[in-house]
């Protein structure tokens, strides 16, 4: 598929996205993915990363400081360079534009990223250059000291080099990620090629509809507000810079930078931003008015480094590919999933996020269990929302609406009506997915915490059984119209009815499954 299209509202929420997005979080997807094998041009500071690792038994004599031993010495690509590792490992053909040195480092770099499958035609060495060096050491687990290695400065010639070469780099590319770290490797001459190569002018007028993608990853997205990119991913920190000002910890976080959205979007130049919030998951901002949440999956404390470019990788590949903007962010969140759980400066392969989201299939829990774990969640004071449904063809109504609910409170169990269930409610011909394939799916969403299937006429008995905090629904209903209602009022707990969106239906996709019809944006 072309970047034109995948950038192209057809192909963004609520476009012709929603047929394919129906197993969008499904083991398979990442294989497809592979298989289209988008071109994808990085550019921005490629570096070098080192983990050393060994073992402290005594203090230094010249000052009260560990002595570390070192035992073990491993070096992988970092920065930009970690990000074209990672699209390559996905399936991507990758390109990357950048400077290096002559030295040690330099070489080693150069070596892992051809071992890679990488282009390097427009990595350009230069005697004057540093490559960029961040060695840390660890000793039990526990990183002591990072030290940094880089240029105070980027030889002129090296800059006019790499300028030369972006104007002859973006032709024929899918997309074309910059990864801007501040070290001065984007410098204005750089920048400005950049531009010229996508046919915008400095003063963010002009461009041609058949322009890559373009994804900013930016310690400051505002340099580059003139290419009008299409997405922008700042984290929590730059993310408080843009706005000037400071970031609360926790979900204070997403309400601050959800009420300056439009400072965001103004202030990047970007169709879509999308703000990484570590612990907390992530946040979109479209121009068109598209928000959605990703709820992260955290491990515990390790030596993990570099999942930021692991999730700009992901999404890139995904939007480059075709797949929406919204499942996109779905799948790019499971990739750095897989990373924080790796130590050092890691990967996440197509098999490897396959594996991850095939590993949701079977997750439906029986209600006994349930009532197990929610237990667990209340007695640390979270709250318990449940929401229940067919969930047949998952199309963006059904991720909307469960985005939503989750913001509720602090779980989000959904309720799955049995494969007869269905068959009783919407008629012979459905389900299209089995209650397996249909948990598996819902479950790899980042919003969801619990699955579990009941097969009663309505949810009523699974909420006396559960006693959620909230019972959230969507769709064109009152609290006076639910079966499940009183059930909720008998303990206490609270109804919620969540937005309707009119235009999304499952029926509707089916059958333009069925008819061969090919969705029309916003239909």
């Amino acid at each position: 598929m072309s970047a034109a299209k995948a950038s192209g509202a057809s192909a963004g929420p609520g476009g012709a996205g929603d047929l394919s997005s129906q197993r969008a979080l499904s083991g398979g997807l990442p294989r497809r993915l592979a298989a289209e094998s988008p071109a994808i041009l990085v550019i921005g500071d490629v570096m070098l990363d080192g983990w050393w690792s060994g073992t402290i038994e005594r203090l230094c004599r010249e000052a009260p400081a560990p002595v570390v031993d070192v035992t073990s010495r491993e070096f992988a690509p970092g920065g930009a360079a970690n990000t074209a590792m990672n699209l390559a490992a996905l399936g991507a053909r990758v390109s990357v534009a950048g400077i290096i040195g002559t030295d040690d480092a330099g070489a080693t770099l150069r070596r892992k990223l051809e071992a890679a499958g990488i282009d390097l035609k427009h990595l350009h060495s230069h005697p004057d250059m540093v490559t960029t060096t961040k060695i840390r050491i660890s000793s039990g687990g526990q990183v002591m000291l990072r030290i940094d290695d880089s240029a105070t400065a980027v030889p002129a010639a090296a800059l006019a080099a790499l300028a030369s070469s972006v104007r002859a780099a973006v032709g024929h590319q899918d997309a074309v990620l910059v990864c801007d770290y501040g070290t001065g490797v984007l410098a204005g001459p750089v920048r400005a090629a950049l531009g010229e190569a996508l046919r915008v002018a400095e003063t963010g007028v002009g461009s041609v509809a058949d322009r890559p993608l373009t994804v900013v990853d930016a310690h400051d997205p505002r340099p580059w507000a003139g290419l009008r990119p299409d997405l922008v991913t700042p984290n929590a920190q730059e993310t408080a810079r843009l706005l000037d000002l400071r970031l609360a910890e926790g979900n204070g976080r997403v309400e601050t930078v959800t009420g300056h959205r439009d400072a965001l979007l103004s202030s990047t130049g970007a169709r879509a931003v999308v703000v990484t919030l570590d612990r907390d998951g992530t946040v979109l901002f479209a121009a068109d008015g598209t928000t959605h949440r990703t709820w992260a999956r955290p491990a515990a404390e390790k030596q993990a480094s570099g999942a930021g470019d692991t999730f700009v990788a992901a999404l890139t590949l995904a939007r480059s590919a075709g797949l929406p903007l919204t499942a996109s962010l779905d799948l790019a969140q499971a990739a750095a999933d897989v990373v924080v759980h790796q130590p050092g400066t890691s990967v996440c392969s197509t098999a490897q996020l396959a594996r991850h989201l095939e590993s949701f299939a079977d997750t439906a829990l029986s209600a006994d269990e349930l009532v197990l774990q929610v237990s667990a969640h209340r007695a640390h004071g979270q709250r318990i929302v449940l929401t229940n449904g067919c969930f047949d063809v998952l199309h963006s109504g059904h991720t909307r609406y469960l985005n939503q609910a989750k913001q509720l409170g602090d779980v989000l169990v959904v309720a799955l009506n049995s494969d007869d269930s269905v068959r009783r409610l919407k008629g012979p011909g459905r389900p299209i997915n089995p209650g397996a394939d249909r948990a598996a799916v819902i479950a790899a969403l980042s919003c969801v915490d619990y699955v579990t299937i009941f097969d009663t006429p309505t949810a009523s008995p699974l909420i006396r059984q559960i006693q959620p905090d909230i019972y959230a629904k969507g769709g064109d209903y009152t609290p006076e119209m639910l079966a499940e209602t009183d059930a909720v009022e008998e303990y206490g707990g609270r109804v919620v009815i969540l937005d309707y969106v009119a235009e999304r239906s499952t029926t509707a996709v089916v059958q333009r499954i069925r008819d061969g019809a090919v969705a029309n944006p916003g239909s």
